[in-house]
């Protein structure tokens, strides 16, 4: 989806020019001490796993430092160093003071940051993501939107990767599956039950799991015990602890 999202011209543009503006400082030592004295010591590209990662961590450390970007560029020391009389210096400088170069930087990261923190999700340790991608999912969409006030056309575009990536490649029967089994999600929302991909997902995989019918009766039957939260997901420990624990350890914990 990020690689996707920096593909859009606008977003790829806004990205090379950042690139080239640390690339250009890092080559000059003398430079690259004028900028860290304006940044307190802070470099401009954070490196992650994934080049596209690497690109919204880029955005938005150069984004944090806006402010001292600017003023470095505006100072005395740069407008009297050689390298603000060369050809590239001059470029360079033209970028950072541009008001839609950090129009476009902003807009970048209130569409890919809540895609990041869906990819820290999916990529982290803490806990496994099976039973958390689809809430997720849909509240990196939640979050765009809001971002932007619900205007549709800001994000129109961005919503057509995620989905096409999501419906195409990623969603799959598991992870409603998971969604619906996760405790955290399932009695916050009551309304899980009345969603047919949710549900779909969810008796797919009882069928693919479970081939026997006189068990996958059994399975559903035990669903009900879930739903009214009756047994053992009834007790004061298991209602604690569904969202402070993941579903197989709490599943673990009381069985």
């Amino acid at each position: 989806m990020l690689e996707d999202i920096f593909k859009i011209p606008n977003f790829n543009k806004t990205f090379e020019k950042a690139i080239a503006v640390h690339g250009y400082i890092v080559n000059y030592s003398g430079l690259l001490n004028m900028m860290r004295q304006f940044t307190q010591c802070k470099d401009l590209i954070k490196p992650s796993k994934t080049r596209f990662a690497t690109a919204f961590l880029t955005l938005s450390r150069i984004h944090q430092q806006q402010t001292n970007l600017k003023k470095m560029f505006t100072s005395k020391e740069w407008t009297t160093s050689k390298w603000a009389k060369e050809p590239q210096g001059k470029k360079i400088a033209q970028v950072i003071l541009m008001p839609s170069f950090w129009n476009t930087v902003l807009y970048a990261l209130k569409i890919s940051s809540p895609l990041v923190r869906v990819l820290r999700l999916v990529d982290g340790e803490r806990k496994p993501p099976m039973g958390y991608i689809y809430e997720a999912i849909d509240r990196a969409k939640e979050a765009i939107a809001k971002s932007f006030n619900g205007n549709e056309e800001k994000y129109k575009e961005v919503f057509e990767i995620i989905d096409n990536r999501w419906n195409v490649q990623l969603h799959r029967p598991l992870h409603a599956a998971g969604y619906y089994l996760n405790p955290e999600y399932f009695y916050a929302n009551p309304n899980i039950e009345k969603d047919k991909k949710v549900m779909s997902g969810l008796y797919k995989c009882i069928e693919r799991l479970v081939p026997n019918n006189a068990t996958q009766d059994k399975v559903c039957a035990e669903l009900t015990t879930y739903k009214k939260a009756d047994g053992l997901f009834g007790m004061a420990l298991a209602i604690r602890q569904r969202t402070t624990r993941t579903p197989g350890d709490l599943y673990f914990i009381l069985n």
